[in-house]
């Protein structure tokens, strides 16, 4: 399913227009997105929880050449789906 089928779908199950849900999902992605810019977690009550982890940077081997090289570090989004999204999907 892609963006546009997930508009449509969500309009037709809540009686709006593609606009207003189209409005909906940008400002949940750009929530999402600021929130865990700043590290924090955001849980969705019957969906799961996104957190942002940092890493730390770290020197890593190439083992073919045995060149170190610095890998910067980086913010990474993970996911975990809640107890209830697993049992429906199973």
């Amino acid at each position: 399913m892609d963006n546009k089928q997930l508009q449509e779908t969500l309009a037709k199950r809540m009686g709006r227009d593609n606009a207003d849900i189209s409005k909906l999902l940008e400002a949940l992605v750009t929530t999402i997105k600021d929130r865990c810019g700043e590290l924090d977690s955001i849980a969705i009550p019957g969906f799961g929880t996104f957190e942002a982890k940092k890493k730390l940077e770290r020197i890593v081997v190439n083992p073919g050449t045995g060149k170190r090289m610095l890998v910067p570090p980086k913010i990474t989004l993970s996911f975990k789906p809640s107890a209830l999204l697993k049992s429906k999907i199973k």
